[in-house]
């Protein structure tokens, strides 16, 4: 058996595993289809220690081919499928992979990131039975390839690639999954999660968002592997996820805050039909979440939000359950083991409770990061070995909960005084007319920046032409005046990506 399935497939075997809206596994299957993969890539000409670059939307192959290369020593990138062509070339190339596993809509587009990108990718597969031009089909190689259980299975590992939002993406190298490493490693991340991060054994899991996002990934991967039935869906829907939520007695799944207001500008008559009486833990992070969209989520849905503060080079690095953020609104939680939070100013020396400095974490070096090929932009986010930072400007209260203010980069500075941007787009996002907000700076000749708002509106709740003075007094009742956005820009929609994360640089005005 596929050693990380070994007790799954023998205790349950036809229990379902994963499923999405085309193909369902259970158990056994799940731990034979593991192990013809680990067969078929080892055939391919793929060793341990070899890199492979899938990119596909969510769909049960993916996994159970992630699941393969953790089983055979084989790093996997995860791939946007909303890239361009150069931007794929630039992973495939920067990342040095061998092979490259693509669904079939997104084969045409990978085969031109090879062409522009040059890279030496002799491995290239096509998800289905179906082959293309140039790439083969895995069925047929997964049909041929046994299914006992391989010889030799060690560790892979996953490397993420940042968002590249403020330059050229970077892959992160962190030990999650430690390469080369005996399978039994994973033991001890399956129990960190279970006593970490509250990851149950053995309920229904909801996956929604783009597997290939790293809190995505891993908010499904480990329930997976703790025994979760993973139900996945291709897309967030709002009113279809609270209908598989009870129908399939869903236990845990990962949000992000966009999510939520989706989820509250649903009709009252579709939410008041919302049950959820079989959700234990719903995680949600990957942004500032305002304080009264969440109020009104634990209202609705009860004390089973955690929010989480994390991302892709070092993971979680604090928590914070429903009840202690009801006491403490507005935090992303304390420390969690091993991590200690430091809040420093620009000398680098430790500030005292309540001063605003950039957020480190201290942690072991088994805990540490690199980003691959890049050790300047490694050394430029570490204060210290093992001391390092997300970008993200905070402070903490006398009890060691973190309280952040925005990112380093994007503090707007009016007249020598620092605007937080997360602080105004949260007073924003409590007036019912808006959908979604986003607040940078523009340049002014006399105060330096000025506050410039760009919001969405909810269809037929506010006239456009309305807008910008009903806003600004609603933002005069929760904020200081100097806060208050100067301009306005009223949007159709707003530059998120897959995973809820704002494309700052794409603003009207950034």
């Amino acid at each position: 058996m596929a050693q990380l399935l070994a007790d799954l497939a023998a205790g349950s075997p036809t229990r379902t595993a994963i499923a999405d809206p085309w193909l369902s596994r259970d158990w056994a299957t799940l731990d034979h289809r593991v192990n013809r993969w680990v067969h078929a890539l080892r055939r391919s000409g793929l060793a341990a220690g070899d890199t492979i670059a899938i990119v596909s939307g969510n769909r049960v192959e993916v996994f159970e081919a992630l699941l393969g290369c953790l089983h055979a020593g084989i790093t996997v990138v995860p791939v946007n499928r909303q890239l361009t062509a150069d931007e794929v070339g630039h992973l495939l190339a920067d990342s040095g992979c061998r092979a490259v596993l693509a669904d079939p809509a997104a084969v045409a587009a990978v085969a031109r990131a090879l062409d522009r990108s040059g890279s030496d990718c002799p491995v290239r597969l096509v998800l289905g039975a179906a082959g293309q031009p140039g790439f083969e089909p895995v069925e047929p190689a997964l049909a041929a390839a046994s299914d006992r259980e391989p010889a030799d299975q060690r560790c892979g590992s996953v490397m993420l690639y940042t968002s590249g939002t403020s330059g050229v993406p970077k892959g992160v190298v962190n030990n999650v999954f430690r390469s080369g490493q005996p399978l039994s490693t994973v033991d001890r991340l399956r129990a960190y999660a279970g006593y970490v991060l509250g990851v149950p054994a053995g309920c229904p899991a909801l996956l929604v968002g783009p597997w290939y996002h790293s809190a995505q990934l891993y908010f499904a991967l480990l329930p997976l592997l703790r025994g979760c039935s993973l139900l996945i869906r291709s897309r967030f829907e709002p009113a279809e996820t609270l209908q598989l939520i009870d129908q399939a007695r869903v236990g845990v799944c990962h949000l992000v805050p966009t999510q939520f207001v989706r989820l509250l500008r649903l009709p009252e008559p579709v939410r008041r039909g919302f049950r959820g009486d079989s959700l234990r833990r719903v995680w949600h992070g990957a942004g500032p979440c305002p304080p009264e969209i969440k109020r009104r989520m634990i209202e609705w849905w009860g004390p089973v939000f955690v929010e989480y503060y994390a991302a892709t080079e070092g993971g979680v690095v604090t928590l914070i359950d429903s009840a202690e953020w009801l006491a403490r609104p507005g935090s992303v939680g304390r420390a969690v083991p091993p991590t200690r939070v430091v809040v420093a100013g620009p000398d680098g020396t430790e500030l005292p409770p309540g001063q605003v400095g950039r957020v480190f974490f201290r942690r072991s070096a088994a805990h540490d990061f690199h980003y691959h090929r890049d050790p300047d932009q490694t050394r430029a986010a570490h204060l210290a070995p093992g001391v390092y930072t997300y970008g993200e400007l905070g402070y903490l209260d006398p009890d060691g909960y973190l309280f952040l203010t925005g990112r380093a980069d994007h503090t707007i500075i009016s007249g020598g005084i620092n605007i937080y941007p997360a602080e105004v787009e949260a007073a924003l996002l409590a007036h019912p007319a808006v959908q979604d907000a986003a607040v940078i700076g523009v340049a002014d000749p006399e105060f330096g920046h000025r506050v410039l708002a760009v919001v969405q509106l909810v269809a037929g709740r506010l006239p456009a032409g309305a807008a910008p003075a009903e806003l600004e007094r609603h933002c005069r009742t929760r904020l200081a005046g100097f806060k208050v956005p100067r301009v306005w820009r009223l949007v159709d929609r707003l530059p998120r990506d897959e995973a809820g994360k704002l494309r700052r640089v794409a603003l009207p005005g950034g």
